[in-house]
């Protein structure tokens, strides 16, 4: 074996003298030819210094230290460029060693990018591309502050950084594509911090770093989108086209890939779309409507949790000004309905019936037939959990009746007939509206026609008159009895729906249960004479009919009253008494109707009414064969006997015209009272007396 030499002690070297006097010289000069000849002398002490026979790290660390403290960080500009472009020097001589040293090259570079001078920012952009060129995937372990020098460098005033910041840029994805070590999940909070930045430049960076990182087939971004998603969307409404096209486009990658990831998890994304939903932007809305629709399929019952949430926006791009968004909000409104109709799973309906109560009065007509939709099929899915919450339901439901689109009215009312359909609901519904009827008067005179006649096809006629008389009995306010009253009637004489309920009425001679309800309704019908007897004629019970004509007579003629008989004689010419005006030819089988009509033309002033109802009595008073005057004692003779041999039962006349002589009493007492509290002259009396007892127990004080 050889015998080994020993080694020859070097002299230590200084930090001041690691770098001959000359470089120092060159790379704080002004020309950027000596800067470069500078740099390269630099470049070949380092590679001496790192060959593999004689590696010494703690040299290129004395050199890395004076390219930083004495150049990168000197006060003055030339210096500062030098000791960058010695830097990357540095790291260009090392090559393949350069990992080691980063620590200590990046720092100086980075804080540059801030530097007041242009042409500094734009070496350290230099720098950090040489730097990056060799350093390739070891520079990643920097990759957050590397990112955020860029986002700095791109809204650089100056082009000539932009240019260079754009070519770092397209560099540094390249390395990040070509290597396995990259650590997402350290980038993303960066990412969700920069990405709320409204700066084109920033935005153009960010989207183009979210497109190269979801092309990587190692990096599973798609993990991470409920991070960024809203600030990708808000990219959405952009003046700068070209940033919202590359919104759009990773938006839509993104929602391809969901379609294909069944296991991805959608609900934290829900929140974000139901909020961009709202924005002002239509392009916006119209995205995040179209993701949230695929979002349902996707999803299934998986999303009922975020039911509420998705319906209450829904609800409200259905009324939305643009016609794209409002056809894509029925569409998912649609999905929606079949999601929650053909689910057996549980979902919070209380939070589901708020969403949908507060769109009820929302101002556009789409958004409240919506939530009335909804409304009518979860009665009809889950009718025993609903019922729970009608107390709260119940205000809005009868506030919308007041509604001014007939179209909303109609299907609220068939929300209210579904609730009916229960027994033990129909007549707290009825009870209320009739309540609310007795409340707003206003909607009695504007919807009460459609309210009735609407209740009486979706459930049925005669079970609502029936109801609606026994409220009306024990109603207080006669007054406002004797308006329903009248109100029901004129609907009973006119409306179409309502055409079995009056051929029912007209069998009460014949038919027992067509007799119970004339007696039902006959009870109610006494807070108003008109419409009483209006019902008889109905029902054909003349003899009835007129004896209360001639209790007409005894109670108080009021404009009112003439008016609605008025109108009694205008219905007697439509064609709902077409059978009464045939029976006129037959004055011997029906003797009471001529009394009937002859008692109320004797009503009558001369007016147009009088003179139509004449003329229609004088067409028939010249057959010759009038008997208008039968005996009393035979009031019962004809119709009863009738009623007796058809098995209807018997009529009590005496009976009921005590009732209506009854009603009819007490309307006359509220009269009276009313007028006694207008009256000045009972008050002044009123007073008198009062101030009478008054004076006699001060004499009677004095006294004691």
């Amino acid at each position: 074996m050889s015998e080994t030499q020993p080694s020859v002690p070097q002299p230590k070297v200084s930090a001041p003298q690691i770098l001959p006097h000359h470089i120092k010289k060159n790379l704080a000069d002004r020309s950027y030819e000596k800067r470069k000849s500078a740099a390269l002398e630099v470049e070949r002490i380092v590679k001496e210094y790192n060959a593999d026979d004689k590696k010494d790290g703690n040299k290129i660390n004395m050199i890395i230290d004076v390219l930083v403290k004495e150049y990168a960080y000197s006060t003055q500009a030339n210096s500062r460029k030098g000791g960058l472009i010695g830097l990357a020097a540095t790291a260009i001589a090392l090559m393949d060693d350069v990992g080691g040293y980063l620590n200590r090259l990046l720092p100086p570079v980075l804080k540059c990018f801030e530097d007041q001078q242009s042409r500094v920012r734009y070496y350290a952009c230099e720098a950090l591309y040489n730097i990056t060129k060799v350093a390739r995937g070891s520079v990643l372990v920097f990759f957050n502050e590397i990112f955020d020098g860029l986002c700095k460098l791109f809204m650089d005033l100056d082009m000539d950084v932009k240019n260079g910041a754009q070519l770092l840029d397209r560099l540094t994805k390249d390395v990040v594509a070509e290597t396995e070590s990259f650590h997402v999940e350290k980038f993303i909070p960066l990412l969700r911090e920069r990405i709320r930045v409204k700066d084109p430049f920033i935005r153009q960076l960010i989207v183009g770093w979210i497109t190269v990182l979801d092309s990587v087939p190692d990096i599973d971004i798609l993990v991470y989108l409920p991070e960024f998603l809203g600030g990708l969307f808000e990219m959405l409404s952009d003046v700068n086209k070209d940033i919202r096209q590359q919104a759009y486009s990773a938006l839509q990658e993104f929602l391809h890939e969901i379609k294909d990831n069944v296991k991805l998890d959608l609900g934290p994304m829900v929140g974000i779309l139901v909020k961009q939903c709202e924005m002002k932007d239509q392009f916006t809305r119209l995205t995040a409507l179209c993701w949230i629709y695929e979002f349902i399929e996707l999803g299934k019952i998986k999303l009922l949790p975020f039911l509420a949430d998705m319906l209450g926006v829904v609800l409200l791009c259905i009324s939305d000004e643009e016609e794209e968004i409002r056809l894509k909000a029925n569409m998912t409104n649609k999905r929606l309905l079949k999601l929650v109709e053909s689910t057996t799973e549980k979902f919070a309906i209380k939070s589901l019936l708020n969403k949908i109560t507060t769109h009820l009065v929302n101002k556009y007509v789409p958004t409240r037939l919506a939530s009335l939709q909804w409304i009518s099929m979860m009665l009809a899915k889950k009718p025993d959990t609903m019922f729970k919450h009608l107390p709260k339901l119940f205000p809005s439901l009868l506030d919308t009746l007041s509604d001014p689109d007939d179209k909303v009215v109609r299907l609220d009312l068939k929300v209210l007939a579904r609730i009916c359909i229960n027994k033990e609901h129909f007549d707290v519904v009825l009870n209320n509206l009739i309540n609310r009827f007795k409340c707003d008067r206003r909607l009695l005179e504007t919807r009460g026609s459609l309210i009735v006649r609407q209740l009486s096809v979706l459930l049925d006629g005669e079970s609502i008159y029936r109801a609606f008389a026994i409220i009306i009995l024990k109603e207080v306010d006669l007054e406002f009895a004797s308006l329903m009253v009248q109100t029901l009637n004129l609907i009973l004489l006119t409306s179409s729906e309502l055409f079995e309920l009056r051929g029912l009425l007209k069998n009460s001679l014949s038919s027992k249960q067509s007799n119970d309800l004339f007696l039902q309704l006959y009870q109610a019908w006494s807070h108003n004479a008109v419409s009483t007897f209006s019902l008889c004629l109905l029902a054909q019970m003349y003899e009835l009919g007129s004896e209360l004509v001639q209790h007409m007579a005894d109670t108080e003629v009021t404009v009112g009253f003439l008016m609605q008989v008025d109108k009694l004689v205008q219905l007697i010419e439509s064609p709902i008494f077409i059978q009464l005006r045939l029976q006129l030819l037959e004055p011997h089988k029906y003797p009471f109707l001529l009394k009937s009509l002859y008692g109320l033309l004797m009503l009558l002033p001369q007016s147009s009414a009088f003179a139509c109802l004449k003329n229609r009595l004088d067409s028939v008073s010249t057959l010759g064969i009038l008997n208008t005057n039968p005996a009393t004692s035979n009031l019962l003779s004809g119709q009863s006997k009738e009623m007796k041999k058809s098995g209807a039962g018997d009529l009590d006349v005496k009976t009921i015209l005590n009732q209506f002589r009854e009603m009819q009493l007490k309307h006359s007492e509220r009269r009276k009272h009313i007028f006694k509290q207008h009256s000045l002259r009972r008050r002044q009396q009123k007073e008198e007396r009062k101030g009478l007892r008054y004076a006699n127990h001060n004499l009677e004080k004095k006294k004691k």
